[in-house]
């Protein structure tokens, strides 16, 4: 039997929802029989909700991610912060939530690109967590991507079959169209051609690409973004080998994905791919960061701290993450 890989799991933020779906997770079979797990938090923070949520989990400190629980089947926690009660229940996201969410990420990629993990899975953090803590990135990607020293990267969504690249990432919709150039779209299907071949072992993906405007711009008359510039990029994809079709239009283009005729769907800018995906898959889609060194997932959605705590928190998304993360890593 093929060894499970070592999976390294950032907290996310404390007070939000990441540390119940992550014990969550961990007690489903079918994540402990693929992954060795080793969850980069507060050891304080998961043994407080255990106890309160009943969960029935064993917790170990490691004073080393190199090393093992002494207990078999608990589960390696790297302690890397020591949060009162008081911070982890305010309302507000502080300054001092945002260092520990730092400390977590920094030290999940430090052991990805010392192979020391085979895959790093993030937990949910608001964005104000670069901000207070002292970082100008906008989110997990860019974060991520300035660490490991990419510059050709993009964010994937995945939900089943379904996996949706976004051309733009978090941009202000007014910017997208000027933002959009033959050269920007040509570079991310050649991404999404270079690691679907990587981590899905998938010699030649089949990527549809979505026009900007209505109806792909209708020829012309609903705008020109197509002609003059998505189009051509597909063009000099198809030259250089890659299986790329379009632009189609938006609205129509999801329902493709049921026949299985394509591999990838390339989205012009944020809402315009997710919306979609959201639709389908808003409780078990995985976000997945191409282009980097390491493997990296995440669950798609939020802190949701309205809820955390509770015992409401739907765990489908990180089951999720985590296996693809394992999935990836075995290959």
């Amino acid at each position: 039997m093929r060894p499970r890989p070592k999976i390294g799991i950032t907290l996310g933020d404390p007070g939000g929802i990441g540390p119940e779906v992550i014990l969550r997770a961990l007690t489903d079979p079918a994540v402990r029989s693929a992954v060795s797990p080793l969850v980069l938090g507060d050891l304080a923070v998961l043994t407080r909700l255990k106890k309160i949520l009943k969960i029935r989990l064993p917790l170990e400190a490691v004073s080393s991610p190199r090393l093992e629980p002494s207990k078999p089947g608990a589960i390696p926690v790297w302690n890397l912060s020591e949060l009162k009660p008081g911070e982890i229940a305010a309302r507000e996201f502080t300054p001092e939530l945002a260092r520990a969410c730092r400390t977590y990420l920094e030290n999940g990629v430090a052991l990805a690109r010392a192979g020391t993990i085979r895959a790093l899975v993030t937990g949910p953090v608001p964005k104000a967590v670069f901000r207070l803590s002292g970082l100008a990135h906008p989110g997990h990607t860019e974060f991520l991507a300035e660490r490991t020293g990419a510059d050709d990267y993009a964010m994937m969504f995945v939900g089943g079959n379904l996996r949706v690249v976004l051309a733009t990432i978090h941009l202000p919709l007014a910017r997208v169209p000027r933002s959009l150039s033959r050269e920007g779209i040509l570079k991310k299907l050649r991404l999404i051609h270079r690691e679907f071949r990587r981590l899905f072992r998938i010699s030649r993906p089949r990527i549809a690409v979505a026009g900007l405007n209505p109806h792909a711009g209708e020829e012309g008359l609903l705008g020109r973004e197509e002609i003059e510039v998505i189009r051509p990029a597909v063009a000099a994809a198809r030259k250089a080998g890659i299986r790329a079709e379009g632009p189609f239009p938006a609205d129509a283009l999801f329902g493709r994905f049921h026949s299985g005729e394509y591999d990838c769907l390339l989205a012009m800018y944020h809402d315009q791919g997710l919306a979609a995906f959201k639709t389908l898959h808003f409780y078990s889609g995985v976000n997945v960061t191409l282009g980097l060194p390491i493997i990296r997932t995440s669950p798609d959605h939020g802190t949701a701290r309205d809820i955390a705590g509770k015992g409401i928190a739907d765990p489908a998304s990180m089951k999720n993450a985590i296996l693809l993360a394992a999935q990836f890593a075995s290959k």
